[in-house]
């Protein structure tokens, strides 16, 4: 005797499961035309390049949510680790341009670099070794040093900013403010870890495993995949997307202060499951993630051209459109 099913199945009109993973590129079209109907200057290459520059950082640390999530996780700490990151560079590149010896720009930046991309690699394998070894809720681990790494870079910049040697800032802004081809720097990052974790998640063995332990951890763990392995990998993919992001966004401003990366966490896990990512885990698409992440950049930038509703309302628009979307998931991995 077949057991009687007790999850509710969501009704569907025939044939339109198909069309159901182009929803955001709908959606994003959608959004495009009404930006286009309601400002003349939304349709410009000029503001198509600010949106898509805009859209980078929070995209590439998307990215790295997506493995995170696919995998069963979440790490609300993104934004403070960017900050805490980006302060660190500073502070280094400050004192390597300014000691008795001094670097020369060009190196004192690289170093920057380097010390952001260890950073990313080790807070993010601290929160896998959280997660796995500490047996800690990936939702209390990452809140604790959400608090942890805001606070730190509250300290070291005695509340105020960390402000990048002016000598090193002019050669470290080309990394933003410089084109190839036309296409922003940023962009082009954007797209290159785009593209990288869309063959990681969908064409080796390590994407295959983090899909597997998404769905079902025990049996994964029959399956003879080590889960503990792959989830602290995981969480240190997503430490080096937030350092690249963090890289990129440094010579924008030349400062860290508090009040850097504020609600990145929010975009960016808002970005993954407006992509399609399941928030249960078990399956998600970078392409998805990528397309999420611009769809919430336009929907700022319409908002920002046209005042529809104020600009200090676009948390509360991500909020709604989070709370939305994971509604419609409801009874779906």
């Amino acid at each position: 005797m077949q057991p009687t099913p007790t999850t509710k199945v969501p009704f569907a009109l025939p044939g339109l499961s198909r069309f159901r993973g182009y929803g955001p590129v709908v959606a994003l079209i959608l959004l495009c035309i009404a930006g286009g109907l309601l400002n003349p200057d939304f349709a410009t290459v000029e503001n198509m390049m600010n949106v898509l520059t805009r859209t980078a950082f929070i995209g590439i640390i998307a990215v790295g949510m997506t493995f995170v999530i696919v995998s069963g996780g979440i790490d609300l700490s993104v934004g403070s680790m960017a900050a805490l990151i980006a302060g660190a560079m500073i502070m280094v590149m400050n004192a390597a341009a300014g000691s008795v010896q001094p670097l020369d720009p060009v190196t004192t930046v690289l170093l920057g670099c380097a010390l952001a991309l260890l950073m990313g690699g080790v807070l993010g394998g601290a929160h896998g070794l959280l997660v796995t070894r500490g047996r800690i809720e990936p939702f209390i681990a990452t809140l604790g040093t959400l608090g942890i790494f805001r606070a730190t870079l509250t300290y070291l910049s005695d509340g105020g900013a960390l402000t990048l040697d002016s000598t090193v800032s002019d050669v470290y802004s080309p990394v933003y403010y410089q084109s190839v081809l036309g296409v922003p720097i940023p962009v082009l990052v954007f797209l290159l870890v785009a593209v990288g974790g869309a063959v990681i998640l969908n064409r080796t063995a390590f994407g295959q495993h983090v899909q597997a332990i998404g769905s079902n951890e025990q049996v994964a763990s029959y399956a003879a995949i080590r889960v503990d392995k792959i989830k602290v990998l995981t969480y240190l993919l997503l430490g080096v997307c937030v350092a690249i992001a963090t890289i990129l966004y440094v010579p924008r401003l030349g400062s860290a202060t508090p009040t850097t990366g504020i609600l990145w966490e929010l975009e960016a896990i808002a970005a993954v499951v407006v992509g399609g990512t399941s928030l249960k885990g078990g399956s998600g698409r970078i392409m998805g993630t990528v397309i999420g992440a611009i769809l919430l950049s336009v929907i700022g930038n319409i908002v920002n051209l046209t005042s529809i509703i104020s600009v200090h309302l676009n948390a509360a628009v991500q909020g709604v459109v989070i709370i939305t979307v994971a509604y419609m998931q409801r009874g779906r991995r």
